[in-house]
């Protein structure tokens, strides 16, 4: 940005706009630094934002390709966003719908990740997202949409390392986010597996493990449900005076997946 000093005015003017729920005045505040000072400009005013600030405001446009924080938001500052987007959901969200909530969260996960064809912007987005307990839980959300696909790609992974194909028994469109993510972190995929599957120490464990679809039939590893992640998310939202998101010692269930 040509003059560094109009970066804390536009800050506050962009917060002021997304606080007071006015999304379209923040995205022409965002248009205009843009069209004036150039792409950075937008991108040094989003790492500049409150999180809560950033997610509020890239919720209202469902991760679209419409919104050009979307496209420039920096990849740490969409991480920590993402600790407050659970903030809003009550019990009753999660408790009458918590698929809905998933697959929302989905739609902003996939909208951020793909809203360009920058391959290392993309791994530096999953790589960011999952170097946190809040963006673990995230991803574990996601695949418990489609547990047993995950299963698939995670044995897929095991036996064919780097030649991973994706194949799998369903066109689940959480299948690519897993592969995209187990390359660009494998300690993101080994921490969000171990979210999904807690009984696991090993990702050997996986390949072996028949998954079944039959919903009275018990299956043979322990997985969180989809509304329990989702209630561990909602636990992790941070308070609005310690905002910083650690990563924390949590274990790791594999090492060297593409060695």
């Amino acid at each position: 940005m040509s003059e560094k000093s109009n970066l804390p005015a536009l800050s506050k003017q962009v917060s002021e706009l997304v606080l007071a729920g006015s999304l379209a005045h923040a995205e022409e505040a965002f248009s205009q630094a843009a069209e004036t000072h150039g792409d950075l400009a937008v991108a040094e005013v989003l790492s500049t934002l409150a999180p809560q600030v950033t997610a509020l405001h890239l919720a209202g446009f469902d991760g679209g390709k419409t919104s050009l924080a979307t496209l420039l938001v920096p990849p740490k500052a969409w991480a920590d966003s993402l600790a407050f987007f659970a903030a809003v959901w009550s019990d009753d969200n999660i408790e009458d719908d918590p698929e809905r909530l998933a697959e929302s969260l989905f739609s902003h996960v996939h909208g951020v990740v793909y809203s360009t064809d920058d391959l290392e912007r993309r791994r530096e987005l999953l790589f960011e997202a999952t170097a946190t307990d809040h963006g673990a839980t995230i991803f574990a959300t996601l695949f418990s949409l489609a547990p047993k696909e995950i299963l698939e790609v995670a044995g897929e992974i095991i036996t064919k390392g780097a030649y991973v194909t994706g194949q799998t028994s369903s066109d689940s469109d959480i299948v690519p986010v897993a592969i995209d993510l187990a390359q660009a972190s494998e300690d993101g995929w080994d921490r969000s597996l171990f979210e999904l599957f807690p009984e696991f120490r090993h990702s050997a464990d996986l390949a072996d493990a028949e998954f079944t679809d039959d919903p009275d039939e018990e299956q043979p590893f322990m997985q969180r449900s989809t509304k329990e992640l989702l209630y561990r998310l909602r636990k992790q939202v941070p308070s609005t005076r310690s905002t910083t998101s650690k990563r924390s010692g949590r274990r790791s269930i594999g090492t060297d997946i593409f060695s």
